[in-house]
Parts: structure tokens; C-alpha cells; sequence
């Protein structure tokens, strides 16, 4: 059974926007090693996203998950919004070019990956840049290492979640998706 209207594909999405914002209370659980640095765990439902909807609608997925973000954290107001819409958004992009054009030999890992680092990229130029001046480099390696750290883990839960997944398979079949 095929999901064919627009609505029941924006249910799936707000499901799973639902989704990024459960993972991203549980990073509050984590201490955080370096500023404005999160695990990246509200990524696991936009990296299955990829496998799943068109650009539109994983753009949809991030862009509720930022805002859901900021809403929840308290932070709608602030340059930390800026920041982690800015990360969010350059991440999605990197993510979609990559599977998109590396689908057949990029995993969700190596896309996890390339997110992450997209979006520490971006979130320390904007550190340099509006807030902390040069000094911020100070910081960039430490928080490009665990980004990669975090991308990975979060890629391979992502990747080993959409081939074991009973329900992600079921999801794939009704949409349509590879």
C-alpha cells in the first residue's frame, strides 16, 4: 500500500519532526565538551528522511526541527537560533548533494558524516565572523573531532536503523522510496 496523498506525507514528516525534538531533549542528558557543540542524535530522523522524501520535504523536516528546537530550548530569539539554523540548514543541503549524487557509494555514514561536518564548518565561520573573532579557532579542532566522532555514531544508528527497521522498511514501500 503506496502513501500517495500530500497529507499523509506531511503526517510522516511531522512524525518524524516529532522525532528530532524527542532526540534533541535527550542531548540535554549529555554534557556538552565544547560551545554551542550538540551530538547531533535529532539528525537520525533527517538522515532517514534522505531515504525516504524529496529535497522539499526533508528541507520541511529541518526546518521544523530547528524551529522545534529553538521553541523547546528557548533559544527562538537568540544568535544560538542563528547558529544551529545556519548548521542545520548547510548540513541539510550537504546531505541532500552527497546522497543524491553518492547514493550508490556514499552510506548514511559517509552522509552523516559530510553533514556533520558541513555544519560545524558553517557554526565556526559564523564564530569567527559575528562573535568571537579569531579566537574561535582556538576551539575549531577540538570541535571538528568530535563532530566527526558524533557524525559517525549517528550515521552508523542511522544507516544499521534504516536496514534492519521493520517499520523503516514499510515506510520505503509505501512511499516508494529505494
Amino acid at each position: 500500500m503506496r502513501i500517495d496523498t500530500r497529507n499523509q506525507r506531511l503526517d510522516l514528516v511531522a512524525f518524524m519532526g516529532a522525532l528530532c525534538l524527542f532526540f534533541s531533549t535527550l542531548e540535554y542528558l549529555f554534557p556538552k565538551p565544547v560551545p554551542f557543540f550538540r551530538l547531533g542524535l535529532a539528525n537520525i530522523p533527517v538522515l532517514l528522511a534522505l531515504e525516504l522524501f524529496s529535497p522539499g520535504y526533508v528541507l520541511l523536516l529541518v526546518a521544523l526541527k530547528v524551529v522545534g528546537q529553538g521553541l523547546v530550548n528557548g533559544t527562538l530569539a537568540s544568535y544560538v537560533f542563528l547558529f544551529s539554523a545556519a548548521g542545520s540548514i548547510a548540513s541539510a543541503l550537504v546531505m541532500l548533494a552527497v546522497h543524491r549524487a553518492g547514493r550508490r557509494w556514499v552510506s548514511l555514514v559517509g552522509v552523516s558524516l559530510f553533514g556533520s561536518l558541513a555544519s560545524n564548518v558553517v557554526q565556526i565561520t559564523l564564530s569567527v565572523t559575528f562573535i568571537f573573532g579569531s579566537t574561535a579557532w582556538v576551539i575549531a579542532p577540538a570541535f571538528l573531532a568530535i563532530g566527526v566522532a558524533s557524525g559517525l555514531v549517528v550515521g552508523v544508528f542511522a544507516k544499521r536503523f534504516s536496514e534492519r527497521s521493520r517499520w523503516m522498511a514499510l515506510m520505503k514501500e509505501r512511499i516508494g522510496a529505494a
